[in-house]
């Protein structure tokens, strides 16, 4: 019995992948694969000006070829944010909310999202994070987590989907079985989730079956590998581990996998083989990756089809997944409102940890300590206008200094020379709340922001200026 690979086939190919291209506008190659079936464009930095009309203009353009194709960003609050990367995000990030744990602040949290979402047009919302960090060295969460306590972060990630939604906006819950506890990038490498299995089910598997009760309209997978389940294939590509989510869990909405051009996906293969490897697996919407060219859509449609028609992927199974893309959609909404902004600088003040006492900082200069910031939160504004900035390891200026860290705890070299410093000095650390690693015995004050936003910019302000900080 010969197997179907026509036209038909092609269009699947084409309805399965959430692709993503360079730059502010839709070229003719783009409007030609949305014509053609394309499932959804991801919009990243690159497509986005940072005005909102732009947004809403360019979701038209791509609305106008294709109707019901996906438009997606990731916009997660706090340190990720593509619609607000040059004034930081306007609401604070899981972190700050897990901190304060006010479900009910969550929830408007993510309705405030939705309905600005809403608004431009985009209708898939890469968010929200349901990892557990219990690795404070983990180099790409942190936080983008609601903290370290399964309950807690189950409890929040079901109100963020819940305000999401509401919004009309889906919700595509992060990074299943759970990226927390690793200490490696995916976007780099393939980290491993050494947890037993016991172990897997109640801690990490906990906010995501939470999300499935709430009704989440779709789940990313993570590129881990957890060889408690499976000891050979990244999460994404392994359908032992997407069963946890389908039979375990009971989830029937769509899979989605993360961006096919992270090392721990597609490094040893390729994407095109890693997407026909994700279909096999379970997914059902291929994530692409940020920048990518036509072409690259091409070579995965012709992959896709190719491997339908040699059986290594039931068309079944392509048919399956098109047909729960599809169904992601664009829902009804309520209206939202931003919540009260003192609100939001009250929250993330409460969720500020200040060590020591404050020194005098009249006449202090703010200082801010360059670090690449991870391939998920990319490049925009984070913690207060500094005066000066220097390169990681650099020696810090002398006199009294507000200095501005990330992850100061994984940094060797930002360590000492905080630790260098005769002070007077205040460590304002915008990443996770790690330990004071290489300058313990340093008597420097620090305050622990749980994260970058605005609301958490206006809260260190108002810190700050009790101290003498002249802002």
């Amino acid at each position: 019995m010969s197997r179907p690979t026509g036209a038909g086939v092609e269009r699947l190919a084409l309805e399965v992948q959430l692709a993503s291209f360079a730059g502010p506008v839709l070229t003719d190659e783009w409007a030609q694969l949305l014509e053609e079936g394309l499932g959804g464009i991801c919009l990243f930095g690159s497509n986005l000006t940072g005005s909102l009309s732009d947004v809403a203009d360019l979701v038209r353009a791509i609305r106008s070829c294709r109707p019901t194709a996906l438009v997606a960003t990731d916009e997660e609050g706090g340190d990720v944010t593509r619609l607000h990367t040059r004034s930081a995000s306007p609401v604070p990030g899981a972190a700050v909310l897990g901190a304060v744990d006010s479900v009910a602040l969550t929830r408007s949290v993510g309705l405030a999202v939705g309905a600005e979402l809403a608004s431009v047009g985009i209708d898939l919302d890469l968010g929200p994070v349901a990892d557990v960090n219990s690795n404070p060295d983990n180099p790409v969460i942190g936080t983008r987590s609601f903290g370290a306590d399964p309950e807690l972060v189950a409890r929040h990630v079901a109100a963020w989907v819940s305000g999401l939604q509401a919004a009309g906006v889906a919700a595509c819950v992060k990074h299943f079985p759970g990226h927390g506890d690793t200490g490696q990038d995916s976007h780099l490498t393939l980290p491993v989730l050494g947890a037993d299995a016991s172990l897997v089910r109640g801690r990490e598997l906990v906010p995501f079956a939470a999300a499935v009760r709430a009704g989440a309209a779709s789940v990313m997978t993570s590129h881990i590998l957890v060889p408690a389940v499976d000891p050979d294939l990244p999460a994404t590509l392994s359908a032992p581990v997407l069963s946890l989510l389908r039979q375990e869990l009971g989830y029937a909405g769509a899979i989605v996998s993360d961006a096919l051009d992270m090392a721990g996906a597609s490094a040893s293969r390729g994407i095109p083989e890693a997407a026909v490897l994700a279909l096999a697996a379970g997914c059902d919407l291929l994530c692409i990756g940020p920048d990518k060219p036509a072409s690259l859509v091409r070579e995965v449609q012709a992959a896709v089809v190719a491997a339908v028609g040699t059986g290594r992927l039931p068309l079944v199974r392509l048919a399956e997944a098109a047909g729960r893309a599809g169904r992601i959609g664009r829902g009804a909404g309520l209206p939202g409102m931003l919540p009260a902004p003192d609100a939001l600088v009250t929250a993330a003040r409460q969720a500020c940890v200040v060590e020591g006492a404050l020194p005098d900082l009249s006449g202090a200069r703010v200082v801010s300590v360059e670090t690449e910031a991870n391939i998920a939160v990319g490049a925009g504004r984070w913690g207060l206008s500094p005066d000066e900035v220097v390169a990681a390891g650099a020696s810090l200026p002398t006199g009294p200094v507000v200095v501005q860290v990330r992850d100061a705890h994984r940094r060797p070299e930002v360590s000492a020379a905080l630790a260098a410093h005769p002070g007077p000095m205040v460590v304002v650390e915008w990443g996770w709340p790690g330990p004071r690693t290489g300058w313990e015995a340093a008597p420097h004050a620090r305050i622990c922001t749980r994260g970058n936003g605005q609301p958490s910019i206006a809260a260190v302000t108002s810190i700050l200026r009790e101290a003498g900080l002249h802002r």
